[in-house]
């Protein structure tokens, strides 16, 4: 049984760190089991990102979307920031490491910015419970003092998107998440 753990920094957050099964051809790991979390639905759609060393992606939120993260190669610097109003962790930022050698994975759900920096060059799998919805793709500044994200990164390489993100005290009214809000 792998051991699944809710984070003690932002409520609803979830990291697996998955049993290896193996023998001399290799090892099997079961990453995701929809039950081993209360926030858990049906995933719709898997994405793969591949970055090299040096790149930032985030801070990117939902209101309704929870994603699934896995590191099968590389690693990869998780800042996960809690902007939901009402939540008994608002506010709190958590820092990790997702990676091929700790296999580990992490449920994040709607309302909790996510972003990664890749420390190596790396491939990023991501399950979602939601189809890919433009309305529902919102971000918040990598580099907020606010949220005080340590990157792990000198020379941070960032897309158009990301670089235009708002600081948390500027996102409007009607993008900010609230505690307990799914569609």
């Amino acid at each position: 049984m792998p051991r699944i753990e809710q984070s003690s920094v932002i409520a609803d957050v979830w990291t697996v760190d998955p049993d290896a099964h193996g023998d001399d051809r290799g090892r099997f790991y079961e990453t995701y089991r929809r039950s081993w979390f209360p926030l858990g639905r049906e995933m719709v759609q898997s994405n793969r990102s591949d970055k090299t060393a040096g790149a930032v992606v985030g801070l990117h939120y939902h209101l309704h979307q929870a994603d699934y993260w896995l590191c099968p190669s590389g690693t990869a610097r998780v800042v996960l920031h809690d902007l939901r109003e009402g939540s008994p962790t608002e506010g709190n930022t958590e820092i990790f490491e997702l990676s091929a050698g700790n296999a580990r994975g992490v449920f994040i759900p709607p309302g909790v910015a996510h972003g990664f920096a890749s420390l190596t060059d790396l491939t990023l799998t991501y399950l979602v419970d939601s189809y890919y919805n433009p309305d529902d793709e919102l971000g918040v500044a990598w580099d907020d003092p606010d949220i005080g994200a340590q990157w792990g990164v000198t020379n941070p390489v960032l897309s158009e998107r990301d670089l235009a993100n708002p600081r948390r005290h500027d996102i409007p009214p009607q993008r900010r998440p609230h505690a307990g809000l799914r569609r």
